[in-house]
């Protein structure tokens, strides 16, 4: 290209301007000295740089590229660091659905772990090996589609909707599950082998934070917590990236339709598949979970105790009632038998009561027979006197009790004198009269 000159006149002096004739000298220069000055800055570096190794601008240039990459990888160090193979590099970037974005950026390890801060710097360091400037300084033969890839990566990683739809399917993430036989080798095991599976999952969980498998030390409440929780485990993953892409045109719309009701439906089927196996590996790892079988059977064990104790008294309530049952049919019996004993005496009492009183009566009436029927020693009684005798005796029997006949019966006995045996009965007749329990006259031959 050819320079150009441009003319620029100065501007013109004021009037009146006379520096020239008033200039006046207040001093002289110093006596000058020889010194040797040296060209500084970077592009001399740069200068002396190429004449020391006698390089060309391009060699110069591709070689300090490289000197920064690894500059880069020395800054940040290994913890983005990852080998790259050639299937990842012969990408097409066309495919970028089925990349895997964390490994294109070299975050496999970290993958929805990785922070923002590292996703840029792994996207710094790609940009600086893979950029098709770069390439092209070096005279590598390789197109720009895995740097394409990179920055397909990079939108989506820096998107947070787009990370989180991503991060939905992505399998890499996921840790398999343990087989029976393996996480029941030892007693850690199995927490070693399915703590990670369940870690993996929990980056699904609407609740934060979620309960982890815990160890053999967990009580019966955090282990019943974690599988109540996962049991009823919220999920807010979504499966839109794996959709169908939706046509943009509008003249298609029955199309367009047509592609999203198809989406909706798989993302539901999805849905439904991912619950069940969600459901499938907590019963999995339920089933070998020797907490569980050790609840359970402390269970049992509280239960039979329970039990146990539950019978034990039961046992001694029907022993006590029994032996209650059995000592008040005892004491019913002895009552009854007392009862019938005493009625036996009552009975054989009354009859002896009885039998006295019929002696005593046969007494009282053999009494006045002995003394003559009151009459003197020779003189026979006639009937109607026996009658009337006979007569009085029976009114003071029917006014007298037991007792008092007993003891009339005991002063009558052995008497056979009338006059002893007749007074024997005036006292009887006098006494009797005296408590009223006969009226005067009443009584009449043998109160004379």
């Amino acid at each position: 290209m050819a320079a150009s000159q441009i003319s620029l006149p100065l501007p013109v002096l004021p009037e009146g301007w006379s520096a020239p004739n008033d200039f006046k000298a207040i001093g002289t220069l110093s006596t000058p000295n020889q010194r040797n000055l040296e060209p500084v800055g970077p592009h001399f570096l740069a200068h002396a740089r190429r004449k020391r190794h006698k390089r060309t601008f391009s060699e110069d240039e591709r070689i300090q590229a490289n000197e920064n990459v690894k500059k880069v990888e020395e800054e940040d160090g290994d913890d983005i660091s990852e080998p790259e193979n050639e299937l990842m590099l012969g990408r097409d970037a066309k495919d970028w659905k089925g990349q895997d974005h964390y490994a294109v950026l070299g975050l496999s390890k970290y993958r929805y772990r990785a922070t923002d801060a590292q996703i840029k710097r792994a996207h710094r360091k790609k940009v600086l090996r893979h950029h098709p400037d770069k390439r092209a300084a070096t005279g590598s033969s390789e197109d720009d589609s895995f740097f394409k890839c990179i920055q397909k990566a990079f939108e989506i990683l820096t998107d947070p909707v787009k990370r989180r739809q991503y991060d939905s399917v992505d399998e890499n993430a996921n840790v398999d599950p343990p087989s029976k036989k393996a996480a029941s080798k030892s007693p850690s095991a199995f927490y070693k082998l399915w703590g990670p599976v369940f870690e993996s999952e929990a980056r699904f969980s609407k609740t934060q934070p979620v309960p982890m498998l815990g160890n053999d030390k967990s009580t019966k409440e955090e282990v019943e917590g974690f599988y109540n929780f996962w049991f009823n485990f919220e999920s807010w993953r979504s499966f839109e990236y794996q959709d169908e892409d939706v046509p943009d045109d509008n003249e298609n719309r029955d199309q367009k339709r047509h592609v999203e009701r198809k989406n909706n439906n798989a993302r539901k089927k999805k849905k439904t598949e991912d619950t069940a196996r969600l459901r499938q590996l907590v019963d999995d790892c339920l089933g070998g979970d020797e907490r569980i079988k050790k609840f359970r059977k402390e269970a049992r064990a509280g239960k039979d105790k329970k039990r146990l104790e539950r019978e034990a008294e039961e046992k001694r309530v029907a022993e006590e009632a029994m032996k209650a049952k059995e000592e008040q049919e005892k004491l019913q019996k002895e009552k009854e038998e007392a009862e019938k004993a005493e009625k036996a005496e009552g009975k054989k009492a009354k009859e002896a009561a009885k039998n006295a009183a019929k002696k005593n009566k046969r007494v009282l009436k053999g009494s006045v027979k002995d003394a003559n029927y009151l009459l003197p020693q020779g003189q026979e009684a006639g009937a109607k006197r026996i009658d009337e005798i006979l007569g009085d005796v029976d009114a003071i029997l029917g006014k007298i009790d037991n007792e008092e006949l007993a003891s009339l019966a005991g002063k009558l006995g052995g008497l056979k004198l009338a006059e002893e045996v007749g007074g024997v009965w005036r006292e009887e007749v006098k006494r009797l009269e005296g408590e009223g329990k006969l009226r005067t006259g009443e009584v009449r031959l043998l109160s004379s």
